[in-house]
């Protein structure tokens, strides 16, 4: 069985207060974009292990025994010991570490895919609570629809907000911002307008007024990350935002637009929907 993990991007991300566990409490929009990983699950006539694991495509900063994927398979296995020695494969498109969720999805799509195989009977529910062991981004996969989120990102209402009617553009510079780092230059403000009022005005007037608040420190650290957004803006994009905690940055522009997208030839460049 093949599935193919989408990823997405936030509009807005609010931090909101830390809280006493360590954590953050914050507020987005999460909104699914077709960018996808392919990830396959056959299970093993002749097993070694409980789970062997390959991958290709994009390269992963992580060993096989701590990829999500793999994490996911062994998080069932606890409550499922019936579940049988597979032989499980990643390619990976989505760039690591930048702002799109792209491991999350994976593993999120890893346990959605194992409960429907093998017919674990899990709800939608249970998956999520399985997920948000996994991290804190991939209880929103096992919805995959736009939802405005808060807590840790786990608490979820899902919306009604379609951008079908622009083009998106996202560009990934290949810069890695550790989420963790990224959290430790941010201070918390509850003491604004909500993401959920102001994603309800026209897209025309979001510019001005729905932040990622992860961008002031980034674009310090990075200003070629900063640039990318000036240079949409530039290029006519109606609003353009970094995604989560970085490096990506996407535009939403008219669906008849023709932006110059004049990056570098190593930036990952690429329309979605």
């Amino acid at each position: 069985m093949i599935v193919f993990p989408n990823c997405k991007i936030n509009l807005g991300l609010h931090i909101l207060q830390k809280r006493t566990d360590g954590f953050h409490d914050l507020e987005t929009i999460f909104y699914p974009i077709s960018l996808q990983d392919a990830l396959e699950v056959v299970q093993d006539s002749a097993p070694i292990n409980d789970i062997q694991f390959t991958r290709s495509g994009l390269p992963i900063d992580t060993g096989s025994e701590d990829n999500i994927c793999v994490k996911a398979y062994k998080l069932l296995k606890k409550d499922f010991p019936s579940l049988p020695a597979i032989k499980m494969h990643l390619h990976k498109v989505i760039p690591m570490g930048a702002g799109l969720g792209g491991g999350s999805s994976d593993g999120a799509f890893a346990l959605a895919l194992l409960n429907k195989k093998f017919i674990l009977g899990l709800s939608d529910e249970e998956l999520i609570n399985y997920a948000l062991q996994l991290g804190s981004d991939c209880p929103f996969f096992i919805k995959n629809k736009p939802c405005y989120a808060t807590g840790r990102g786990e608490k979820m209402e899902a919306i009604e907000l379609d951008l079908a009617a622009y083009k998106i553009i996202l560009i990934n510079p290949g810069i890695h911002i550790p989420t963790k780092d990224a959290f430790s230059r941010i201070t918390p403000n509850r003491e604004r307008r909500g993401i959920r009022e102001i994603i309800t005005e026209p897209v025309e007037r979001w510019k001005d007024s729905l932040k990622n608040d992860f961008e002031d420190s980034v674009f310090d650290l990075h200003p070629e990350i900063g640039q990318i957004k000036t240079r949409l803006y530039e290029d006519g994009a109606i609003y353009a935002s970094m995604s989560g905690s970085g490096s990506s940055v996407y535009g939403l522009f008219k669906r008849n637009a023709q932006p110059k997208l004049e990056f570098s030839s190593n930036y990952f460049v690429k329309q979605v929907v």
